[in-house]
């Protein structure tokens, strides 16, 4: 696997040393069609032979795969930051008929991790924090003294899911409050929940983790998350159109989530937590985010190797799971680092393709499995 790694970072370093790319036609006009990041990156410029075999190969993908009828959102494959191919469809209301753009911010889900995680990792650059520092360092009254920022990360943690905090405490729960990180903090540190597991002993899932991470964000740059995602990842890389959602002012404004094409998924208690999900984005923004990703004045490639690296290895099932990422291996021996989503109606899927420079993303606001099928598209691509 290190092996691997390291020879994704040679790749990354290689483009490093090429000519920067000039991001305009030979007109001297604007490509609206290139991504564009405000830090140095140097890569090659890709041929107009590469867009064309590439895109009618992933438009007839995504015809047969993905954008068959009562699909609704947004789609996106580029390459050294040139959009090979980019759909949009479906509405963000469907009574209002309001069609979905490339300017429509859609709910993450979990992809919000990605972001979040990336957030830890500036914050570790800049000497704020360190992966391996005791949680309690920052939440002095967090109950699990073990517990470290890498193992909230990686998922390691053992904590109870924040979902299953209703089942736990049985009658004593509160159905109708809207909670807040801060909540879910009070009861962990209320309850003394029992762990899952010890920590950095089990992979589990949880999005318990990322709330706690949200809230260690605010304690290391006083700011709210949101202020603070704003001014680490958004501002810097010109995210314009994504933003932290809030519950109590975004809740009738926001593209809305769809269990099918006629019935809204209700908000609940949980619509407020961040961290681990509500960041609303576009796939064009996302790209932006991984495109600066290849440059070291956003991020150290050494920052990165922490990132693609397995700390849960599943032979099994050819899984595992980095720090905000998760990896499949295929079948030829290669790992394909993605992040997939899934909150209410919306799904999504990000798949930041290193080794070949691409970035494959799939965002829809109606409940689907199809958002999904973007990973066969980048095992075949």
């Amino acid at each position: 696997m290190k092996v691997l790694f390291a020879t994704a970072i040679t790749y990354i370093l290689v483009l490093f040393s090429l000519p920067s790319l000039e991001l305009k036609n030979l007109n001297n006009s604007i490509d609206t069609t290139l991504i564009n990041v405000p830090f140095p990156l140097k890569m090659p410029m890709v041929t107009e032979e590469y867009i064309s075999e590439k895109k009618a190969k992933i438009d007839s993908f995504y015809q047969k795969n993905i954008g068959t009828w009562g699909f609704s959102g947004s789609f996106l494959v580029c390459k050294n930051g040139k959009i090979i191919s980019e759909k949009y469809q479906g509405f963000t209301n469907l009574k209002t008929q309001k069609p979905i753009t490339s300017t429509t911010p859609l709910h993450l889900a979990s992809v919000s991790k990605v972001l979040t995680a990336t957030a830890i990792l500036k914050l570790v650059e800049n000497d704020n924090i360190s992966l391996d520092q005791k949680v309690t360092d920052w939440l002095p009254k967090f109950p699990y003294k073990n517990t470290t920022i890498r193992t909230l990360l990686n998922h390691r943690s053992g904590l109870q899911h924040y979902s299953r905090f209703p089942e736990l405490l049985g009658k004593s729960w509160n159905r109708k409050k809207i909670l807040s990180n801060q909540d879910i903090l009070d009861l962990i540190v209320q309850h003394k929940f029992r762990l899952l597991s010890t920590d950095n002993t089990k992979f589990d899932y949880c999005n318990t983790n990322y709330v706690i991470l949200s809230l260690i964000i605010e304690k290391a740059t006083g700011l709210t998350y949101e202020k603070a995602m704003k001014e680490l990842i958004f501002k810097p890389l010109k995210m314009n159109s994504s933003f932290v959602f809030n519950y109590f002012r975004d809740k009738d404004t926001v593209s809305l989530s769809y269990r099918n094409r006629t019935q809204i998924n209700p908000w609940d208690q949980f619509d407020n937590l961040n961290g681990d999900k509500n960041i609303y984005s576009t796939t064009r923004d996302l790209a932006k985010f991984d495109l600066a990703t290849y440059s070291p004045d956003f991020i150290k490639p050494s920052t990165l190797n922490e990132v693609y690296k397995g700390y849960s290895p599943n032979p099994k099932l050819k899984k595992n799971y980095g720090l905000g990422m998760r990896m499949k291996e295929l079948a030829n021996g290669k790992e394909l680092w993605y992040h997939n989503g899934w909150w209410h109606g919306n799904t999504s899927s990000f798949i930041p393709m290193k080794k070949d420079t691409v970035t494959i993303i799939c965002l829809s606001n109606i409940y689907t499995n199809r958002t999904y099928e973007t990973i066969k598209l980048a095992e075949i691509y």
